[in-house]
Parts: C-alpha cells; structure tokens; sequence
C-alpha cells in the first residue's frame, strides 16, 4: 500500500487508514524521506476519513502541483525531497488557512512528540510547547 500510494500516486480506502482518526501529539514525516511534513497541532477531523491538515509543518517540505486525473483538476501534493505522493490540497478547510490538506496515512510516519529527540526530530520538540492542542 505504501509503495501503490507514494511512488504510484494511489489514494488509500477512507476511515480505514492508520491516521485517520489519531489525536496524539506529534509530527508527521515522509515514510519515504523522513522529511517533517505536518503536525498534530494543525490536524482536523474533515469528517473526509482521511488525515486532514490546515497547513504543512515545513511550508518548503511540500511541493504542490496540478493533478487532471480521474476526469477533474486537483492540487497534488508531494513531498520536496522523497518526490512522494501524499495526497492532495483543497480549499475548503478550517482556520486558520481555509485549506485542507487530504493526506494518505500511508505516505506517513508519526514521532510522538516524547520520541522526537530519540528520533532526530528535536528541533520539533517546542513547536509543542507553544501549540498545545
């Protein structure tokens, strides 16, 4: 599943991924790359069954592109540096950015935020001290 959705551009099933539905603290990372995409402090339930974000943790970690598959026009996103799929950007989220950002659990990985140092990911360690969700 992994490999279908980031290396072929394939969608996971709705409410049946890994992610979905979490609330813990932490940040989410390429699976591919390992490079920090988004955080717990800016996820939402968009009822969509997928995770939904307001904004990237890494603005520069994204790439966004239009997707003209399956007979529409999208926004896809990607990871910068492990050129992954992770899903796609629409304009109709929550504060405070309006978008939502529909992401595949699959194309993820989750640190806790108790394991970031541990993982490498310190740097990460206050952006929970001063978003407490």
């Amino acid at each position: 599943m992994q490999y279908k959705i980031t290396q072929q551009n394939g969608t996971e099933p709705p409410f049946s991924n890994e992610y979905w539905d979490n609330k813990k603290q932490e940040i989410y990372v390429d699976i591919v790359s390992g490079e920090p995409l988004f955080s717990s402090t800016d996820k939402y339930d968009s009822g969509t069954g997928w995770p939904s974000f307001t904004q990237p943790l890494v603005p520069e970690n994204i790439v966004e592109q239009e997707d003209r598959s399956l007979f529409m026009i999208r926004t896809e996103v990607r990871s910068k540096h492990g050129d992954s799929h992770l899903g796609h950007v629409f304009p109709d989220g929550h504060p405070p950015t309006g978008l939502r950002y529909c992401i595949n659990s699959a194309a993820l990985r989750f640190i806790p935020k108790e394991n970031l140092a541990n993982e490498g990911y310190a740097y990460y360690t206050d952006h929970f001290k001063k978003n407490v969700n």
